[in-house]
């Protein structure tokens, strides 16, 4: 199964490329799909590829989202 995560836009790096942050976890992006994406914005991440532009507010309800669950995850290991 795949997930796709969104992370912030921090960095233009190239012509089509990028570079993304979600809580400290950096890496590169092609924007090719998304060419209209700025720095500071919240792009879905999908193996690599930037495939949509998020506004602020339904970012951080999807970053919410994976921050519980992961603390469901932690603590189903502790069982």
């Amino acid at each position: 199964m795949c997930l796709a995560v969104p992370m912030k836009l921090v960095e233009l790096t190239g012509e089509g490329t990028g570079k993304v942050d979600a809580g400290g976890v950096k890496g590169d992006v092609s924007l090719a799909m998304i060419p209209n994406a700025r720095v500071g914005d919240y792009l879905i991440i999908h193996a690599g590829f930037g495939i949509e532009v998020l506004d602020e507010a339904e970012a951080q309800v999807r970053l919410d989202l994976f921050r519980e669950l992961a603390a469901a995850t932690a603590d189903e290991e502790d069982l």
